[in-house]
């Protein structure tokens, strides 16, 4: 990944380079390998995170149909 440093504004830049790293998900990456994950923890997390995601679908349907 390369970041353009315009008018020596290396500040700018860092904000840049934060944002491209969190929008392609290195930051969530690095979290979970910095710590083997057993098989059964992965299949945990993962069906936790889907219950999640339908919960808030449901609510988000309910709130629209009123």
């Amino acid at each position: 990944m390369q970041i353009i440093v315009r008018d020596n504004n290396v500040d700018q830049a860092l904000r840049v380079l934060k944002k491209r790293l969190q929008r392609e998900g290195v930051y969530r990456e690095l979290k979970l390998r910095k710590h083997y994950e057993k098989p059964s923890e992965k299949r945990a997390r993962q069906h936790a995170a889907a219950v999640r995601r339908a919960r808030k679908a449901d609510r988000k349907r309910a709130e629209k149909d009123g």
